[in-house]
């Protein structure tokens, strides 16, 4: 078959092209032409046909979808771009997956559609950690990304076109092991199921060939032996690293307002059969991965603390409040103190109304992004 794969040059999409490979597809790349994408394009030498271009022009779409039979739709702008830039992430994942749809509906024989959603349009879960299909698309406050990902869902289900959507859960590679500034964005007691990226580009190309996905959406992830909290992953990852259990205070994490949980994958797993790697097989990777340098860690290990606690908007909002070595004398902290108590009351209001009117803008940006 003849296979478009947009966003190809990110984890899913390598482990979905080379998937691809394997079973003798021809497989087309849409990509953004930049250096990182020019040094993957040229590992696989004449094995791809690679058209350039951004996802915004409909030209530089339509050429890409012209004569395909499937277009595995991956691309999208995600955390933190979406959330800090959401023109750009709407422009790119709504707009995007718009001219997707109408060059497709173009076509003298239509391709169907496989298009990667994600566990984030649910919202945050803690209180209700098992996830399935059917449950009430609820982001959290905030979160762009999300929202832009229903307006997609939204426009592909009411297309005409021939579609299956795939909710991806907390995708880990053995490729993408930097501590990310997103990782304090996630309470500590967040139940988390993990899917390794080859068995979601495995799943994602079973699903070519299985008539039973199509007009549906399911959840794809790990499977019970994937099944974590973000705390027990957090520590596990942190001693791999040779950095020890309890190297992050928990103040440096929120405490609501993110996703994630554990998800209902019997039928996806009953059609696609792609949970072959577990949580420990990946502690195994990065362990291997990392190798000997686990045990030069510690030497840098205060240094590295500070550079990532710099990323905790959490963590710097209550640090300036602990007594940090050369930071305040003696006097200043009581001084601190005595400022705050007396006028903790005023704080406090002047703190939720802060809060209050920051969620209204979030709310009334929410609504204009679906509402384009």
């Amino acid at each position: 078959m003849k296979i478009l794969v947009t966003g190809a040059f990110g984890n899913v999409g390598l482990s979905t092209i080379n998937e691809l490979l394997k079973r003798n597809h021809q497989v087309r790349v849409f990509e953004i032409c930049n250096k990182k994408n020019r040094k993957i394009a040229k590992k696989y030498k004449s094995n791809l046909e690679i058209i350039w271009g951004d996802l915004r022009n409909y030209n530089d779409v339509k050429r890409a979808v012209d004569g395909q039979d499937i277009v595995i739709h991956l691309a999208a702008i995600i955390p933190p771009l979406a959330d800090t830039n959401p023109e750009l992430a709407e422009e790119v994942n709504i707009g995007g997956t718009l001219n997707i749809i109408n060059a497709m509906k173009k076509q003298r024989n239509k391709p169907k559609l496989i298009f990667t959603s994600s566990i984030a349009v649910y919202g945050d879960r803690r209180e209700n950690p098992l996830i399935k299909v059917g449950d009430p698309l609820k982001p959290s406050r905030g979160d762009y990304y999300a929202l832009t990902k229903i307006e997609a869902e939204k426009l592909i289900q009411e297309s005409g076109v021939t579609f299956s959507i795939f909710r991806l859960t907390y995708i880990t590679s053995i490729n993408k092991l930097k501590m990310d500034p997103l990782m304090f964005h996630m309470p500590l007691d967040t139940c988390i199921e993990i899917c390794d990226t080859k068995d979601v580009g495995y799943a994602l190309v079973n699903a070519i060939e299985c008539d039973e996905v199509w007009g549906k959406a399911f959840l794809i992830a790990g499977g019970e032996q994937c099944r974590t909290t973000y705390k027990e992953y957090l520590n596990n990852m942190m001693e791999i690293f040779g950095l020890g259990s309890s190297f992050l205070p928990e103040n440096a994490f929120e405490q609501k307002d993110f996703h994630c949980g554990f998800m209902d994958t019997k039928r996806s797993q009953q059609l696609l059969a792609y949970q072959r790697h577990t949580l420990n097989d990946y502690y195994s990777e990065v362990r291997k991965k990392i190798g000997s340098k686990r045990y030069f860690m510690p030497l840098a290990k205060w240094v590295i603390r500070l550079n990532l606690l710099k990323h905790s908007y959490t963590y710097r909002r209550f640090k300036f409040f602990k007594k940090k070595a050369g930071a305040f004398t003696v006097s200043e902290n009581k001084l601190i103190r005595k400022i705050i108590s007396n006028n903790f009351k005023k704080i406090d209001t002047l703190e939720d109304k802060v809060r209050n009117l920051e969620n209204l803008i979030e709310e009334l940006q929410g609504k204009i992004i679906l509402e384009r």
